[in-house]
This record gives structure tokens, sequence and C-alpha cells, in this order.
């Protein structure tokens, strides 16, 4: 069910990003409300003083219920379609911190994490591909990156709403934030009334008047424009070129014509790479590590967490703006070399505890949990949630990122749970694992990792069908093929429905390949 709200042309652009950055909102609330939490005097005695080991496994449960969501979201995605998919996230969420609002028992709180989780890594693996299939080439990587700009805006949100309750002796100071989830779940839902659904999925259901009618509102184009018709046509090319390969479940693991199975691994490996830097102990837990690596006071620890969250945010603004014109790679590969840096130098200095400098060294070991943040926001944060959904082919848009999303997640839970315990019993040699990861993720970008820049999501299959071409030679070829084989859309449609199958309004293997 769908109801005019928006209109057509830049409002309801407006209001599809405006949905989609809402949802990362609640992404990263959901991600930062613990942190303020788990040292909670009141939370720890109602949960019964949970051993560090038990307090991760209780945190991280949430992730392992996001990396359920995206299973659930490989198998059932297609079938429900994008906009379908954010109402059935929300209505998990919403009865997950209903749950955990009321949990009075460990077996109570896990189960309700769980079931928040779900709904999150529905969300996570939908909300980035519906925004990347409904915008242009040149915005898709800041219109993305904005949501992950969104998540650090979430996750500050939480920090200071935990800090402002932290003085509280009772339990409102806890369960009001987690129970304060479902007021953007609600945001949300109502949004998504006004929204359509992905052209894109709509073509590969059959659908195309209507994918069309979308195109046209979503652009404030008319049928005949030109822009309308380059775009259906790289669709429907699109589909016939993957449909060729692409019939069962498992075929997204294979290598096929257009070598589906390195992209699903390369969106898989970005999403690890997100998670294995070390984010999630600064998350999750940086109010604890300042206080016991540190040796903080807990309301300084909490007033310094909240600060450091900031500098999240204020880095991602960076590759809002700029990730269209710097590109995917370069930004990865100098984020991962700032992060291993701030690293190492918060394991060296924090190595003098115990000496006559430990309290000046402690200190200065602060510093590079705020650079660390920092450049995470300016690159490791942002380029993933673009890289996932604009790397994968469009028959396996779906299942791909629910299947690179839920790297995150298991990543994500992976650190989370031990997290507690290495800080606890490795202190500061435990910063010298991401020191070792982030550096091991300079040569994979480099060798491994194409740039998309600015290219549509259907010009980036040109790069596994021929490859060693550069994305710009691919764009300029087809774009002046589509001029040399264009037709309207209602052709397109017609050789369509007379053929019973998707296919393009000119023959794909005419594209001058040898030119490029």
């Amino acid at each position: 069910m769908k109801f005019d709200i928006f209109g057509r042309g830049f409002s309801l652009r407006l209001a599809i990003t405006v949905a989609c950055e809402m949802a990362f909102i609640l992404f990263g609330y959901d991600q930062g409300v613990f942190s303020g939490i788990v040292g909670n005097t009141d939370f720890l005695n109602v949960m019964n003083h949970p051993s560090p080991g038990l307090l991760g496994i209780i945190v991280s449960i949430y992730n392992l219920g996001c990396f359920s969501g995206c299973i659930l979201n490989f198998f059932f995605g297609i079938y429900f379609g994008r906009r379908l998919c954010m109402w059935i996230a929300m209505a998990w969420i919403i009865v997950g911190a209903a749950l955990q609002a009321s949990a009075f028992s460990v077996p109570h709180l896990m189960v309700a994490r769980f079931v928040t989780g779900i709904g999150t890594g529905i969300e996570t693996s939908t909300v980035p591909m519906y925004q990347a299939e409904l915008c242009k080439a040149h915005q898709r990587g800041r219109l993305v990156c904005s949501e992950a700009l969104f998540v650090g805006v979430g996750i500050v949100i939480a920090y200071w709403f935990d800090y402002g309750l932290h003085f509280n002796d009772n339990s409102i100071a806890w369960r009001v934030p987690i129970a304060c989830q479902v007021v953007f779940c609600f945001v949300v839902i109502v949004l998504v009334f006004g929204l359509p659904e992905s052209p894109r999925y709509l073509y590969v259901k059959g659908k195309n008047e209507e994918a069309l009618k979308v195109l046209c509102d979503v652009y404030d184009h008319d049928p005949n424009h030109p822009d309308t018709v380059k775009e259906q046509n790289d669709i429907l090319e699109a589909i016939a070129l993957e449909s060729q390969h692409t019939a069962t479940w498992w075929d997204i693991f294979k290598q096929d014509e257009v070598q589906t199975g390195k992209r699903v691994a390369l969106a898989y490996g970005m999403q690890f790479m997100n998670q294995m830097g070390g984010i999630n102990l600064v998350v999750y837990f940086v109010p604890t590590v300042l206080q016991e690596n540190v040796g903080l006071t807990r309301n300084l620890s909490l007033l310094l967490g909240g600060v450091i969250q900031c500098m999240f945010v204020i880095g991602s603004f960076v590759p809002s703006l700029l990730v269209d014109k710097v590109g995917r790679r370069w930004p990865m590969m100098i984020g991962s070399a700032g992060l291993g840096i701030s690293m190492m130098l918060i394991s060296i200095l924090l190595s003098f505890k115990g000496s006559s400098n430990e309290k000046s060294t402690s200190a200065a070991s602060v510093a590079f949990f705020f650079t660390y943040m920092l450049i995470f926001g300016a690159s490791v944060n942002c380029i993933p949630w673009v890289y996932v959904p604009e790397i994968l082919p469009l028959k396996a848009r779906a299942k791909g990122t629910a299947v690179g999303i839920s790297s995150n997640w298991l990543w994500n839970f992976f650190v989370v749970m031990i997290t507690p315990v290495i800080i606890t019993n490795l202190q500061y040699k435990a910063y010298i694992i991401f020191v070792c990861t982030n550096f091991a993720f300079i040569p994979l970008i480099y060798f491994c990792y194409p740039e998309t820049m600015n290219l549509t999501l259907e010009e980036i299959d040109y790069l596994y069908t021929k490859p060693g071409v550069s994305a710009r030679k691919v764009a300029d070829e087809l774009r002046k093929s589509h001029k040399q084989h264009g037709a309207s859309p209602e052709e397109a449609m017609i050789e369509q429905e007379e053929s019973g199958k998707s296919t393009p309004p000119f023959d794909v293997h005419e594209i001058n390949h040898e030119k490029l």
C-alpha cells in the first residue's frame, strides 16, 4: 500500500533519503545505547552482576540476531520487496525494544536483544540497497554515505541520553533509553507509506509499467525523457545478461559471466573490514576501556565517551560530501592506515601502566581514541555501506547484500563478545590485534577491489564481463552504445511482453567490447 504523500521529483527523493537516514539513526542508536548501560549499578544489580564473559554475550547476542536477520532477508527479501522488508524490520525492533525495556533476568534480556537484532539485520541489508537503487550514479556515493553518517548521529544521541540519565540510581536510567528505540521505528513506518517500491525490483518481478512510473515520479521526467529511456534500457539489459546464469539460490556464489560469486565475496570482505578494525571496542565499550585501561572515573569516562562519539559524526561528513569525487578505494586504504596507527599508539601509551609515567601516558592515549573515531567516520564507516549494494549484480543484489551485511554482524558479534575479556586480561596487548588487521586491509583493497565511482549500477557489470577495463572507458562505451541503439520505454516493454521475458532493447553482445 502506497499513498501519494510526497509528490514527484525532489520532494520524493528527499523523502526517500530522510526515511533511509532515519532508519540508520535507529541503527546507530541501537548500537550505542548499551555502552552507557553496561556499567549502570541498577542494571548490574537486576542482572545479578554478570561476569565479563557473560556481559560480552549479553551485548553481542544482539549482533547475532542481526546476522540472523540478514539470513532471513537472504531467503525472503526477494519475495517481499524493499518497502515491505523495511516495515517487517521495524516490527521486529518494536517487539524487541519492548522486551528489552521490561527485562528482569539475563535470559529475558538476551532473547529480547536477539529479537531486536533480527529487525536491525533486515533493516541494514535492505535500506542501503533501496537508496542505491533510487538515486543517480553521481549522487549514490554521498547519499548512501550519509546513511552511515547518521549511524554516528544515532550513536551520539544514545550516548548523551545514557549520560543524562545515569545520575538516576533506579531502572529509569537504562529502561527508558532502550524503550525510546520505538520512536524512530514509528517515524520510519509512517514515511514508508508514502515511498515507492524500487524500480529495479519491480522490473525483476515483471511489473514494467509500475517500474516506469516510479522512474518518472522519482526523477520528475516523462517516459520518453532520454535519462528515463537510458536507465530503463540499462536495467532491462542487466536483467537479460544476469538471468542467463542466476537461476537458483546458490548461483550467487558461482563464477558466471558477470562474476557474481567474486562480487559477493568482495561485498562480504568489505563489511568484514568495517568490523575487524576494532570499531566496536570503541562504540560499545569505550567508557569501560577508559575506566579499566586508562584509569578514569565513571563519570569522566561517560563524558569523554560521548565526546569521542561526536568525532564519528564529524568524520562522516567527509565521505558524505566527497566520496563521489575521491572514489572508494583510496579513502579505505588511507583510513585503514590511520586506524592502524591510532591503535598502535594507544597500545604503546597504555603499555607504560605500572611505571612512573603511567598517569601521563594513559592520559595521552585518550587523544588517539579521538583520532581513531574521526578517521573511522571519514573512511571505513561509510564506504562499505556504499560499496556492497553497488558492486553486486541486479539479480543477486537482494541476496548478495544480505550476505555482505551478514558479515558486518557476524564479526561485530565476534568482536563485541571477546572485548570485555581481552580488555580485562590482555590490557594494552588487545589493541595490537587491531593494529595488525587494519594494516593487512591496505594491500587487500589495493589488489582486489575495483573503483566504482560514478558508474551506474548496470555499468558496473561490465567491469566484470571485461576484466581490466577502466571504469571510465566502460561508462563512455556504454553511453555511446545506448545512443546508437536507443529505444523508447514503450518499445522496450512491448518487446518484453512479446518475448515473455526480460530482454534489453538492444543486443547486449553488440556492445563493442573490443574498443574497451
